[in-house]
């Protein structure tokens, strides 16, 4: 008798425990899930949102994120699947945009993308239920850290202006006044809005590593064209190279913009300071 109740109560309490196991590995699969939507909607609002398609699907994967994070709180299985599926392509998504790029965006190497990545890679490993594969599950992951871990290795932190997405503006090219949505800016050579960055001052720019891959700077000196009435100048950026200024403001293309006559760039928050578009009277 007393041996059965024993037996009972072992049972019990591996169910119990089993239970409290279930609920913690559920607790943290939702909150990975919720933070890396967090992440991506974080970078959303600070200026992925202007770049084309990119941001579109940086919206979409900010709400899968939080709708799966709460399917997967409220026990389903489906969900918790699904969330498995979802970090693993989001994780597939980063990186090929690092490798190759998407839609003529080229990710570089960020604090954000990093730590994106390691919850995703932690997110699939957390979808372990009872009839999961443990060592398959265990292996996708270890390869996983692999793949992130090699791309960043290999990842730039500030390409070139012409491989960034933005038509590159060269030393000596004339630059041009043109109607943007209403607004005189100036434009490259190649019609392409210029930005000014709101931290900067009149002899230093403050945006290198991976701000500069998604604001290419202009370098070299410029030639004004017609409808270009501002002064013109020239400053030194930390890695030696020249960049022009206009009324003293150093020059910039954006990623965001894929031809002439946007401005995507204009009035976003993004690397730490407002960017503006350079209007050809100011």
């Amino acid at each position: 008798m007393n041996v059965s109740m024993d037996v009972g109560t072992n049972n019990r309490s591996h169910r119990s425990q089993r239970s409290w196991q279930l609920l913690a590995l559920r607790l943290a699969g939702a909150g990975l899930l919720v933070v890396t939507g967090a992440i991506h909607l974080d970078l959303y609002l600070t200026g992925y949102r202007t770049i084309p398609t990119i941001g579109w699907l940086f919206l979409l994967q900010v709400i899968a994120a939080f709708v799966l994070a709460a399917g997967v709180l409220l026990g389903s299985r489906l969900a918790a699947a699904a969330g498995a599926l979802f970090a693993l392509s989001t994780l597939g998504g980063y990186l090929l945009s690092v490798w190759v790029g998407l839609f003529n965006f080229r990710e570089v190497r960020t604090t954000a993308g990093i730590v994106a990545g390691v919850i995703e890679v932690a997110a699939f490993a957390l979808r372990a239920d009872r009839h999961a594969v443990l060592a398959g599950i265990a292996g996708v992951s270890v390869v996983a850290l692999v793949l992130l871990g090699t791309a960043l290795a290999g990842a730039g932190t500030a390409p070139s202006a012409a491989s960034s997405g933005s038509a590159a503006t060269a030393s000596g090219a004339t630059l041009k006044a043109a109607q943007v949505k209403g607004v005189t800016v100036v434009t490259n050579a190649k019609g392409f809005t210029l930005y000014l960055f709101a931290p900067d001052t009149p002899t230093k720019s403050v945006c290198n590593g991976a701000c500069a891959s998604y604001w290419p700077p202009v370098l070299g000196a410029q030639k004004a064209g017609p409808g270009v009435t501002g002064k013109l100048g020239t400053i030194k950026r930390a890695d030696g190279s020249i960049q022009a200024t206009y009324n003293g403001h150093p020059l910039y293309l954006y990623i965001g913009d894929s031809g002439p006559g946007q401005n995507n760039g204009n009035n976003i928050n993004l690397n730490g300071g407002f960017w503006y578009e350079v209007k050809a009277s100011g």
